[in-house]
């Protein structure tokens, strides 16, 4: 829109108007012009209150007539109508990330164990080292107590030492009878014997410190608490548990999984019971497995729950996966027995017989039926016989009862 200001119809020079500025000439003389900050006000208010002038026309430009000249301004107006290209605010690659991140509760996630929370050396130190110096603390309170005169004089005597009189426990005696006590004590509180397959994890005041997995005598700080871990290599073979098939028909499974645990220190403190832990995911892998397939595919050939390799792999990994985060690795979970639940066992039987009846039925019906269209064909082709089609159907008729009730069972 272009905004027009008046001109001197005479002269044809611009006379500026209320609130205008003059502009100035090319040879130093002032010359009127529009007062350009003032028509821009008007011109937005006059907008606001509805212009008759379409959005985005001539340009972007204010255009109003009052008299015979122009004036273009361009300006912006901040009309809500006004077509104004948006631009799409920029995505930081975070954010980006966050948007393409699944959201919480959508589908069933994996457990994840927490990365701080890794089994490490534990502190551990030989057990002769902590007997040895035991057995000095003990030596140097002996001889404190033998300076004192405390020791009995038999007792001195059989060490072949001179026993001394008794002069009581200055003050003097304490500190090293102090000292050193402690000293025999830390040291010969700490030991333990640690037996091969056995992990100890030691933690301070609920925080772990580090695990042992040294066999043999060995001294860990009497002020660390420890807990007995079974790192061998175990397997459970679960009892009888309920589960569907695809079909939804009631079944009875039996599971073996050969286990270790791997991660003592997830195994520990990252579950109150693994061994519990275990079990219940068994459970919870062999029913999402087991509803993947039918037990049996009695009219066609289909893969089913008989193929134990496939179902035992398939359990394997989704209960190794399951187990990870408590420090537990599953090497193999193979269904021993699966069968029909007590319920539904007979009528599945019956199930099984009929197909195997019918399946058994339908080989011997095509053998003879094979048998007879040969023994036709060989007859016609060689001109033994000429059969018209009344004796045609009579002679397979008569074939195929003879060689069908002939079939020994």
């Amino acid at each position: 829109m272009v905004v027009p200001h008046t001109r001197d119809g005479d002269e044809g020079e611009a006379r500026p108007g209320p609130g205008e500025v003059p502009a100035a000439r090319g040879d130093g003389s002032a010359v009127p012009g529009p007062g350009v900050v003032d028509l821009v006000a008007r011109a937005v208010a006059r907008g606001i209150r509805g212009p008759e002038v379409a959005d985005g026309q001539d340009g972007g430009l204010l255009r109003a007539g009052r008299g015979g000249g122009v004036a273009e301004v361009p300006v912006r107006l901040p009309f809500r109508t006004q077509t104004q290209t948006q631009t799409q605010p920029s995505v930081t690659p975070r954010a980006a990330a966050a948007a393409a991140r699944p959201r919480a509760g959508a589908g069933r996630r994996v457990p994840r164990g927490d990365d701080r929370l890794r089994e490490h050396r534990g502190p551990v130190l030989p057990g002769w080292a902590a007997v040895l110096v035991g057995a000095l603390a003990l030596t140097g309170c002996a001889a404190v107590l033998w300076r004192a005169g405390v020791v009995p004089a038999v007792v001195v005597a059989a060490f072949g030492a001179t026993p001394r009189a008794y002069q009581g426990l200055r003050v003097t005696h304490w500190p090293p009878l102090a000292f050193l006590g402690v000293v025999a004590l830390v040291a010969l509180g700490g030991l333990g014997r640690a037996r091969a397959g056995h992990a100890w994890v030691l933690t301070l005041f609920g925080r772990y410190r580090g695990t042992v997995r040294r066999t043999g005598l060995t001294w860990v700080s009497p002020l660390l608490l420890r807990r007995r871990v079974d790192v061998r290599l175990r397997h459970w073979r679960s009892d009888p548990m309920p589960a569907v098939d695809a079909g939804g028909l009631a079944l009875r499974a039996v599971v073996q999984v050969v286990w270790q645990v791997k991660d003592t220190a997830r195994a520990t403190l990252a579950v109150e019971d693994h061994t519990e832990y275990l079990a219940e995911q068994v459970e919870s892998a062999m029913a999402r497995v087991l509803s993947q397939l039918p037990a049996d595919a009695f009219h066609e050939d289909a893969p089913t729950l008989r193929d134990a390799e496939a179902v035992g792999d398939a359990l394997t990994r989704m209960l190794a996966a399951e187990t990870e985060a408590v420090g537990i690795e599953v090497y193999s979970a193979q269904p021993t027995r699966i069968e029909y639940a007590p319920e539904v066992a007979e009528a599945m039987r019956r199930r099984r017989v009929a197909a195997i009846d019918a399946k058994h039925r339908d080989a011997v019906l095509t053998s003879v039926v094979d048998a007879v269209d040969d023994t036709v064909h060989r007859l016609t082709s060689r001109g033994l016989v000429e059969l018209d089609d009344y004796e045609r159907k009579a002679l397979v008729k008569d074939l195929t009862v003879a060689f069908y009730t002939g079939r020994p069972e």
